[in-house]
């Protein structure tokens, strides 16, 4: 089993930035993620996405490519495929609610995934007010602790009042440990091997990679007589086998005695490092270890056949006995050791000058506080199936506590802790064959746990029949119950292909075979491949191109192309589907509809009102609107209260008084347009006479005498002789000329009766 953690943020601007392109390209890029040349079967097809599905209809799209088969649903449904024969890559998730807990929920979860699918489920982890508390004592006996050995003899005791403030029920447990009893790690020469400490003239315990000394007790009393008794041994190098033991001490619960509905806690105690994973190959030990219990007679008898465990390994075991590791070391190690409780969930790491009774019961206690106030889990998923998945874990919080990672610090006794957890299938098996996975979800340090079984589906059903493809039959498979492919009734009648070969391919009425764009095989056409789009049709006949474009786009990329219409996805109408159904976009300012004054088309006002203008039908120049109520009696308006008659006169009443109101408007509204007509050609006309008279005054300007002041319309005589002036009705001019009296000259002429304005 391998556990990981997974969880990471988004920025806002990239999310924006990601909307913004999947709002541009939602229809066509839906369709271009699942469509691709290379598809064949319905495999490859829901391997594509979540979203796509596959059409396993025998007679959609005749005579297309099996690619076309695969696409969204919605595009599907509208090229003609019925829902009853979509292979979809649907998604379950089933909790079983029937299995009852204190701490864990829900116990089982089971998940139906495809490839490039995810599911989410809530994992609910609940504080309770006290717990039982088992604490087993792991303890590096090497000949350096014998002075910390000896402090150890009066924890029991201590530990015990000090921990009767959590929790009434404290079982304590021991085992001690050194190294692995084989070269390099220890002395091999006879005299060391049953008393390693012989140069010290001193007897010792023979060195052991695990010993079981003490199983779970809550006699306390057993427990400090133990520990009194324990002698100390010996290796060669520095190093310990203190991870070897732990695997074995929280592997072997019955030995130990774990009790099951008790907090664990494991201390381990030493003044150097321990040994890794390889390690053991200078003994010429290569075998892995198998992470199972190999005690016998409270011995662990695997030390000398097994390397050292993997983190790896440690880590899944811990996890899946609910153990919760502490790590009590010398000050001179504790950065070796800060290390690895990186790799170890939950683990906790204390420094110690000395391993003296108070500074070891802080410890504890404190660790046991943390274990209590500090809720995070941990997902582990199979080896085999590790790579084909992801996991993803986000904490909920509850008041008064504060998410870090992927856990909640702070939480208080009674407080649960919800985690939202989702995960998704990368791929399928390399033979695609269905599988399926057991994943594991762990409270760190509790005893109960999430079992989610998954079940990997990447294999496809198609209906009862099997036939993904779509075709139950090959044409050219011969006669079946003695008649010929190319004779079974075809739409009511039968054609005879015995004097043409290829009639099944041609259309009624047409000589050409599979419309020309296709060819025809065994009396089947076969469409050709186009890049404009797909041809498909028993003829070939029909396709998914020749539609209208709206800015470049087929059918404005709202929508699908078939047999040349249009068919647009929900909220659009039109050829190109390029009308909106909704009305919300001829909506003025106040709510209404084209400010009532219009219909919406196609998503634009079209006012009714030839006087209204505008996006909304809003403009209108020449008339006034009227706001106030036509109804000026209160209880039209609030005729809840009235009787059936009463509340009928009222709307009687209301609706003639609006009549009137209305019919009223249009005649003032037609007498105010008569008066404007009537002063414009009033103003026409006397601008016509003002002009008139301007254009005589100066034509007579420019035809009388040039001169000062003798340039007027009457008549002038010279000052010889005033004696004679003519009237209007006399038009005889005399002209005299003076000479000797005796010889007067005179001379009359008759002129011919003239208008009065005429000049001469």
């Amino acid at each position: 089993m391998t556990s990981w953690q997974r969880s990471r943020p988004l920025r806002v601007l990239l999310l924006c930035c990601v909307a913004f392109v999947v709002c541009a390209e939602a229809s066509s890029g839906g369709a271009r993620a699942c469509w691709s040349p290379s598809i064949t079967s319905c495999a490859d097809c829901l391997q594509r996405g979540p979203q796509c599905s596959w059409c396993f209809q025998e007679d959609y799209l005749h005579g297309a490519e099996q690619s076309r088969r695969c696409d969204l649903p919605d595009n599907l449904r509208r090229r003609g495929c019925r829902p009853e024969f979509m292979e979809r890559s649907d998604v379950k998730v089933e909790v079983d609610a029937t299995l009852n807990s204190t701490q864990v929920s829900p116990r089982e979860i089971s998940i139906t995934l495809r490839p490039g699918s995810e599911a989410s489920f809530v994992v609910a982890v609940k504080q309770l007010e006290r717990y039982p508390v088992d604490l087993y004592y792991l303890v590096d006996v090497s000949a350096s602790m014998q002075e910390n050995l000896d402090h150890l003899k009066t924890v029991g005791v201590a530990l015990s009042l000090r921990m009767t403030q959590h929790t009434s029920d404290l079982w304590l447990g021991f085992g001690s440990f050194v190294d692995k009893p084989v070269s390099p790690f220890m002395s091999v020469h006879p005299s060391k091997i049953d008393n390693p400490c012989s140069d010290y003239h001193i007897r010792c315990r023979p060195a052991h990679g695990f010993h079981h000394v003490l199983s779970m007790t809550g006699n306390i009393s057993e427990f400090t007589r133990v520990m009194k008794r324990q002698r100390i041994s010996a290796n060669v190098d520095t190093p310990e086998g203190g991870l070897d033991a732990m695997l074995q001490a929280a592997v072997c619960q019955r030995a130990v005695g774990w009790r099951p509905e008790a907090k664990r806690l494991l201390l381990l105690m030493t003044d150097q490092p321990s040994h890794l994973a390889l390690d053991s190959k200078l003994a010429g030990i290569v075998t892995p270890h198998d992470g199972r219990c190999h005690l016998d007679n409270n011995v662990y008898t695997g030390s000398t056949k097994m390397d050292h465990p993997s983190l790896g390994l440690l880590s899944d075991k811990l996890l899946e006995n609910h153990i919760y590791p502490i790590f009590a070391v010398e000050k001179m190690q504790y950065q070796w050791y800060e290390e690895l409780v990186k790799l170890l969930p939950g683990a906790i790491l204390g420094k110690l000058g000395l391993f003296q009774a108070p500074n070891l019961i802080d410890l504890v206690v404190d660790a046991y506080k943390k274990l209590l106030s500090e809720v995070a889990v941990s997902v582990s998923v199979e080896d085999k199936a590790v790579s084909r998945y992801w996991v993803s874990v986000s904490p909920l919080c509850p008041r008064g506590s504060t998410a870090k990672d992927q856990s909640c610090s702070g939480v208080q006794p009674g407080q649960t802790v919800y985690f939202n957890i989702t995960v998704g299938q990368h791929s399928c098996t390399d033979d695609g064959e269905d599988e399926d996975v057991r994943m594991l979800v762990h409270p760190v340090g509790y005893n109960e746990s999430t079992v989610v079984s998954i079940r990997s589906k990447c294999q496809c059903k198609c209906g009862p029949t099997g036939h993904c493809d779509g075709n139950d039959q090959s044409p050219c498979r011969g006669s079946h119950h003695g008649v010929s492919q190319e004779q079974r009734p075809d739409h009511g009648h039968m054609k005879d292909s015995s004097s043409d070969p290829n009639r099944n391919c041609k259309a009624d009425g047409s000589n050409v075979n599979c419309s020309g764009r296709g060819v025809c095989e065994c009396g089947k056409c076969v469409c050709e491949q186009s890049r404009l789009g797909t041809v498909y049709g028993k003829y070939c006949e029909m396709d998914d191109f020749s539609c209208p474009y709206e800015k470049g786009q087929l059918c404005g990329g709202r929508g699908v192309c078939v047999s040349g219409e249009c068919v647009c996805e929900v909220g659009w109408t039109g050829d190109s589907c390029s009308c909106p159904t909704s009305k919300t976009s001829c909506q003025s300012a106040d709510g209404m509809l084209c400010s009532g004054c219009g219909e919406c088309a196609c998503g634009k006002c079209v006012c009714t009102d030839p006087q209204r203008s505008g996006d909304f039908c809003e403009r209108c120049p020449t008339c006034q609107v009227i706001r106030k109520s036509s109804c000026k009696n209160v209880d039209c308006h609030h005729s809840q209260g009235l009787s059936q008659k009463e509340a009928e006169l009222c709307n009687t009443t209301c609706s003639l008084h609006i009549g009137s109101k209305a019919d009223f408007s249009e005649r003032v509204s037609s007498g105010r347009l008569v008066g404007t007509f009537l002063c414009v050609c009033a103003l026409t006309v006397l601008c016509g006479l003002v002009v008139v008279a301007l254009s005589r005054l100066l034509l007579q300007r420019r035809v009388m005498p040039r001169g000062g002041a003798g340039a007027d319309l009457g008549y002038h005589c010279s000052g010889k002789d005033r004696s004679y002036f003519p009237t209007t009705n006399e038009k005889t001019v005399t002209y005299r000329r003076d000479r000797p009296p005796d010889q007067p000259v005179e001379m009359h002429i008759q002129v011919p009766k003239m208008p009065f304005d005429d000049h001469w």
